[in-house]
């Protein structure tokens, strides 16, 4: 199955709260798009595995991805190691997408960052005939980063004003995450301290210089190319 984009996060809801109104405005409009998550999020504070997966599911299904993956890499154990380049790049290979996306490479979290050096790697050696030759080589997608917890240079932003509804009925999918905690085995996290309202005050000052309510953005280490400079080029937003 060849996949218009695919996403990549280091667990389950990472690519909701960076993009997830961008997922959904691009699923709407017909596109193939795919999740990938390289771990199983197994040293979260809160939730098992289990219902980890099962919320995960569920905000694919609201989103409406065409598929949602698990790499089953380590929580709190991903770094530039050739079975780990080998099993994102194998992800790649197997979808051919256009467009891969993958976490900011600055963020608080170093899943995170290792997750955006992962796909950086495996996006490169996907086109090489002679890396897993047994798996047929792809052209190299375009990569766009997003945003997690911390704010880096914006080169794109999308309006998903129309989208944010659903955007937020995705991240309610994980009430073990976002929610108060409750029962003796549950603890306070920076995700259950008002994490959700945080990140819609992002999204609207990503929007504020372009008067627009909601936005996500997206960083980019190519330039972007337009064909020509016209008035779209500065009114019209990126997909």
């Amino acid at each position: 199955m060849k996949l218009d984009i695919l996403i990549f996060g280091a667990h389950a809801d990472d690519a909701e709260i960076g993009m997830g109104g961008t997922i959904a405005k691009h699923t709407a409009a017909g596109l193939k798009v795919g999740l990938c998550d390289l771990t199983a999020a197994e040293m979260s504070s809160n939730g098992t595995v289990e219902l980890r997966k099962t919320e995960a599911q569920r905000a694919a299904d609201v989103l409406g991805v065409t598929v949602r993956s698990n790499l089953g890499l380590p929580d709190r154990g991903l770094h530039i190691a050739e079975e780990h380049v080998a099993a994102v790049t194998a992800e790649i290979r197997k979808y051919a997408p256009d467009i891969v996306f993958a976490p900011y490479w600055e963020d608080r979290h170093p899943d995170h960052i290792a997750c955006s050096k992962l796909v950086e790697e495996a996006v490169f050696n996907a086109k090489l005939r002679k890396y897993m030759p047994d798996k047929p080589a792809v052209a190299a997608p375009q990569l766009y980063f997003y945003f997690i917890n911390d704010l880096g240079r914006t080169d794109l932003i999308v309006d998903v004003t129309e989208q944010y509804g659903v955007k937020e009925q995705a991240l309610s999918c994980y009430r073990s995450q976002f929610t108060k905690p409750e029962g003796e085995d549950a603890v306070s996290t920076p995700l259950t301290e008002g994490y959700i309202e945080r990140v819609r005050s992002r999204d609207m000052l990503l929007g504020q210089r372009r008067l627009i309510p909601y936005a996500e953005g997206f960083a980019a280490k190519v330039p972007y190319a337009v064909e020509m400079f016209t008035a779209g080029n500065g009114s019209q937003q990126s997909s």
